[in-house]
């Protein structure tokens, strides 16, 4: 079969792979989608501590049940069948450290993940090893809600853990700064949820704004190459500034505009990770403390914001097939890194089974 597997940075390859074999617990599947984020950009120009190649990555994974060990169902009291749809966790926690059993699995001290310890979702086929089974992450796709939007759903998750920190309240007022998928995720979340008030979406990218405030509709889009960003969301907010920031980007003045901007008793969410070579900001610690701010971090999920998102995204409460405005095969799966790098679209998935025209 085909694999996209990683050996170094920049050393990304295509190639064929024996198909996996499943173990008596484990489940095997035929990928439909695996999607694509910033992550996998960061990995392909630069690793990951904790990625031991050579590794099949892609964590963002969909697909159907072609076979289950033996063991699987009688272990863990389920009933999984080859042909069941499912959706697959990437963070995988432990189940059993402190957190875990403090019901904070999303910052599980053990967690591993797939793609990075465990081979993951770029590849025709794939095994769900029995960690993930362990902690309840293999989860039913519903029957209204296709594969390409069920890959959604683990980015959604993290969007979902953030998100559930900041306790948005009906009538806030929302900043989000990226354009980018998870900016989209995030501006839907936090009005087909929160039922939040107006939302203000952020980026230095116009065409990206444009194409996000096509599908997400903001209030208002602000792009923070050509204007003071701070003094227009104070002047927006009468000059009380916004109730939630929320920075999904890498970039470190968003985190000290976010403080700056916020209002009193605003709650802000660093999303997006630093760069390791650059990961301080400027913090005025006085407005942190005046205005009573609460600055939360967040980065992933647990496995219960898995099986949240795919509920929203059935009902429609949050939907997502329409920021996923490219799908490409397995064979082109490189070009979806630049895609991805350049803005190009919303969200890119790829799709190991399926003949693209």
């Amino acid at each position: 079969m085909k694999a996209l597997r990683y050996y170094a940075p920049e050393d990304v390859r295509l190639e064929e792979v024996p198909e996996p074999v499943c173990g008596p617990d484990e489940i095997k599947i035929r990928v439909r989608n695996c999607s694509t984020c910033g992550t996998d950009v960061k990995i392909l120009h630069n690793g990951h501590q904790n990625l031991t190649p050579p590794r099949t990555i892609g964590h963002e994974i969909a697909g159907d049940i072609v076979e289950v060990g033996a063991e699987v169902n009688p272990t863990y009291g389920t009933a999984w069948a080859p042909g069941d749809r499912v959706q697959v966790i990437a963070a995988v926690p432990c189940g059993e450290c402190h957190e875990c059993a403090r019901g904070w699995m999303a910052v599980c001290q053990n967690q591993t993940s797939m793609g990075y310890q465990y081979d993951g979702g770029f590849a025709e086929y794939m095994i769900v090893p029995r960690q993930v089974l362990k902690v309840d992450g293999l989860n039913r796709i519903p029957d209204n809600v296709g594969y390409d939007e069920a890959s959604a759903a683990e980015p959604f998750a993290c969007a979902i853990n953030a998100q559930d920190l900041l306790g948005i309240e009906p009538g806030d007022t929302v900043v989000v700064f990226g354009a980018g998928p998870i900016g989209c995720m995030h501006i839907r979340i936090a009005r087909g949820v929160h039922d939040c008030g107006p939302v203000y979406l952020v980026d230095v990218n116009d065409a990206r704004l444009k194409m996000s405030a096509d599908a997400v509709h903001p209030d208002e889009v602000i792009n923070a190459a050509d204007t003071d960003v701070v003094a227009r969301v104070l002047e927006l907010t009468g000059g009380r500034g916004a109730d939630v920031v929320i920075t999904a980007t890498a970039a470190n003045i968003t985190q000290e505009q976010a403080i700056a901007m916020a209002a009193r008793n605003g709650r802000i969410s660093f999303f997006g990770g630093l760069p390791k070579t650059n990961p301080t900001i400027t913090c005025d610690s006085n407005v942190v403390h005046y205005r009573q701010l609460h600055i939360h971090g967040a980065n992933g999920s647990a496995p219960e914001h898995n099986k949240r998102a795919l509920h929203y995204i059935s009902t429609g409460q949050v939907p997502v097939k329409d920021l996923i405005t490219r799908h490409i095969a397995l064979d082109e799966v490189l070009d979806a890194f630049g895609i991805v790098q350049n803005g190009e679209a919303i969200k890119v998935t790829v799709e190991p089974n399926a003949v693209l025209v």
